[in-house]
């Protein structure tokens, strides 16, 4: 039975066409993601689902008594309460239930009364909602979602209008999950959730019977999460596949080869007919000829029987565009890139200062400058760490651990409270922070890639900020105009036009769609150098990272391998420790302390790793560079055909300046060209 029936939805904003047509049933009890690039519309569609936005048409509808919660991607809240009275509030649904229920007992006593058999079905019906949406265990629903997304007994009692963005869009998670509706609309929920908030949230969607509409850039939780994927593309619902992401990247990659292979059969078979025409439309076959000419006539103007034969051009499969670059080490530097040792980060905190928020920390020993009183409060202490040339360290952790702290204090921007950093010879340094302050905000996009390389032309930088999906007037934005997204892609542009052979990357998928954290995945699989990076996207942490850092209790523990590897080992440990042996609590009563994963010696070296596995990765970097060389060529030759129509209306319109111009460029392009064939013949073998 359909919870939710779409019809036809069409949005506009003013001139501009969102999508058209978009038309899908629910059933109960389903997990749907929708995907799609950033802009798309999955989020506009998720508002006129809710109801908080008009369609231009189209209608939707639900099953009758559908109770709907809806997530949105910047929670407000705009009351005085704590976070305790703000969930308490979410349980509304509850509180009209025991309501209902109170006054149908009083009802109840009279067997004989009228309709008493209708009352005591209607009891009935409500006192299960009321038990399956946990009406008799609503302190422990509340603690169990808090716990579970994050949030600490202290902060239960502070005013949520208090909480930052991340915290308040915890805040409003916990209440759409609280409030069990029967329709769970989420958008982007996995923002601002930490590894263990992830895992449970994904518990617990698994677990839940309502059914569920989400919008989500992470793949590792759609897998795990939802069962059916509607693929929203070009300005229309493109696809509606029965699978969770993956399989449903197989199903649609597969129906699109079908397609081409159809759209090709089709156009050799319309050539192989017009040229039958124009051999025969004169001589003896004219007749067949002619006939062969209405039917192609009619195949192009489409065409439907009485019977429902149908005839119709085949389109050619849409792609969408990707973001298409490459990074490389302008110089090779040390086998040993990055030596911490003893070291300890955090911050000075000042008596009559105010301090810098810390979710975790211990005080050191106070310091004295003249009447005032420095505390060290140190978030991490890591162990003697190396990193080695070629290596791909992924720094996890819970928020508020100190991960941008200790990457702050690697590059730089921050002093240690102790011990120190070493990078190796000959080792240059880049450094991707979360919150792009390297950007200049008042600058132009073309102006701010020449700031970082300034002897570029104009179609270098033209050329370079198309692969980063910059056309036309767009490189005349000023980044401060830009979307998250798009600062995000001007700062991944500057960061390939360095050069460094060490990259320090916080948060490098923050506010990219999945086309284009799918690209930053091949690119950094590809790079010469070696990279350290902080995320909390699993998927894109197991396509890249060799090594984990995991951040526990204040102290980094190292795992020589990959994500899926770690938790792997994790669960296995943590199953044997839940065992008969392992399940025995140590003495005064307390169970021992399991660890995350087994650490490996921190001073081994990149090259412990099996032949086999740096084989597999070696093809994988292979594969994964001829298709970014494939794609890359194709939109060469996309900007070459432009520049050849450009050149030839130059050329009628006798501007001989202006062919000049784009003469110099077509020759720019044309070596280019040569080069990334040369470069694919070469890697192909």
């Amino acid at each position: 039975m359909s919870i939710i029936n779409v019809g036809g939805l069409t949005k506009y904003y003013g001139a501009e066409l969102i999508f058209r047509n978009v038309s899908f049933q629910i059933a109960r009890g389903d997990k749907v993601a929708i995907v799609g690039v950033n802009g798309a519309g999955k989020s506009t569609l998720l508002h006129i689902i809710a109801g908080h936005e008009q369609a231009t048409s189209g209608e939707v509808h639900f099953a009758r008594g559908t109770r709907m919660a809806y997530l949105t991607q910047e929670a407000r809240f705009d009351s005085a309460r704590t976070l305790l009275e703000e969930m308490q509030a979410s349980l509304d649904y509850l509180n009209a239930l025991a309501v209902e229920i109170a006054s149908l007992e009083a009802t109840l006593a009279d067997s004989a009364a009228p309709e008493w058999e209708q009352r005591m079905e209607r009891y009935g019906e409500l006192l299960h909602r009321f038990e399956h949406a946990g009406g008799y265990e609503i302190d422990r629903r509340i603690d169990m979602v808090l716990s579970g997304l994050g949030f600490s007994e202290a902060q239960r009692h502070e005013p949520v209008a208090r909480f930052s963005g991340g915290q308040k869009t915890r805040a409003a998670l916990a209440a759409a999950l609280l409030a069990d509706p029967d329709l769970l609309l989420l958008d982007e929920p996995t923002n601002h959730l930490d590894l263990a908030a992830l895992e449970w949230l994904e518990r617990f969607l698994r677990d839940w019977d309502g059914t569920l509409l989400v919008v989500s850039h992470d793949r590792y939780f759609l897998d795990r999460v939802t069962t059916r994927t509607l693929d929203l593309a070009f300005n229309r619902l493109d696809g509606d596949y029965p699978a969770p992401y993956n399989r449903y990247l197989e199903l649609k990659a597969a129906r699109l080869e079908l397609q081409l292979k159809q759209y090709q059969a089709q156009q050799e078979e319309i050539a192989r007919t017009e040229e039958f025409i124009r051999r025969f439309k004169n001589s003896q076959l004219s007749a067949q000829a002619r006939g062969r000419e209405r039917r192609l006539a009619r195949l192009k103007e489409g065409w439907e029987g009485g019977s429902g034969r149908a005839e119709h051009l085949i389109a050619r499969p849409e792609v969408q565009k990707k973001l298409a670059f490459k990074a490389g080490a302008q110089v090779r530097g040390a086998d040993l890139v990055l030596k911490l040792d003893g070291l300890a980060v955090g911050y000075e905190q000042w008596a009559n200062a105010t301090a810098a928020p810390l979710s975790t920390g211990t005080a050191e020993s106070p310091q004295r400058h003249g009447t005032s009183t420095a505390h060290l409060l140190t978030l991490l202490t890591i162990p003697d760490l190396e990193i080695w040339r070629g290596q791909r360290v992924a720094l996890m952790g819970p928020n508020g651990c100190g991960k941008t702290t200790l990457l702050r204090t690697i590059v730089g921007e921050l002093p240690p409270l102790r011990g120190r950093v070493r990078l190796g010879h000959n080792i240059r340094l880049n450094y991707y922070a979360q919150a792009h302050e390297g950007l200049q905000m008042a600058n132009m996009v073309i102006d701010e890639i020449r700031r970082i390389r300034p002897g570029m032309k104009e179609t270098e930088v033209r050329t370079l900020l198309g692969r980063f999906l910059f056309s036309g007037d767009d490189v005349y934005k000023r980044v401060g105009d830009l979307s998250g997204g798009e600062r995000s892609r001007v700062a991944l542009a500057q960061l390939m036009l360095l050069g460094g052979n060490l990259l320090v990357l916080d948060e490098p998928t923050n506010h990219l769609d999945i086309g284009a954290r799918e690209a930053l995945e091949t690119v950094l699989n590809e790079y010469d150098g070696t990279v350290l990076f902080v995320s909390h996207d699993r998927y894109f942490v197991d396509a890249v990272a060799d090594t984990i850092w995991m951040v526990r209790d204040g102290k980094v523990d190292v795992f020589d391998g990959t994500y899926t590897a770690y938790i792997t080992a994790r669960d296995a440990i943590a199953t044997k420790a839940s065992g008969p042996a392992g399940g025995a609590p140590a003495a005064g009563g307390e169970r021992r302390r399991t660890p995350a994963a087994p650490a490996r010696s921190a001073t081994q070296p990149a090259a412990a790793a099996t032949a086999s596995r740096e084989q597999e990765r070696n093809e994988r970097k292979r594969q994964r560079r001829l298709a970014a060389l494939e794609e890359e060529i194709a939109m060469i030759e996309s900007e070459i055909k432009q520049l050849e129509h450009d050149m030839n209306a130059a050329g009628i319109a006798g501007d001989s300046k202006r062919v000049t111009s784009l003469s110099l460029q077509y020759a720019e392009l044309q070596e280019m060209l040569h080069t990334r064939y040369d470069e694919w013949a070469t890697v192909a073998g």
